[in-house]
């Protein structure tokens, strides 16, 4: 195996976007660095559960609804 093609190991600090912090182990940056989130689980819409929208472009979302309307789902 080649040596020294890896990058260091090191702990950082991961702040959320609420401002609570964890220390873990990353490659990102230097050792002792902060990693500050704009995203995290605690506010996207993707993990606490937010609205979501459907783009009907050209009506696919109303023909497949319209093809599929018997089945009752």
């Amino acid at each position: 195996m080649r040596k020294n093609i890896h990058p260091d190991y090191h702990t950082i600090t991961v702040v959320m976007t609420n401002g609570t912090e964890y220390q873990t182990r990353s490659t990102y940056g230097a050792a002792g660095d902060k990693l500050n989130l704009d995203i995290d689980p605690m506010s996207h819409p993707a993990w606490t559960g937010g609205n979501q929208q459907l783009m009907d472009r050209g009506g696919r979302v109303s023909r497949f609804k319209k093809r599929y309307e018997g089945l009752g789902i």
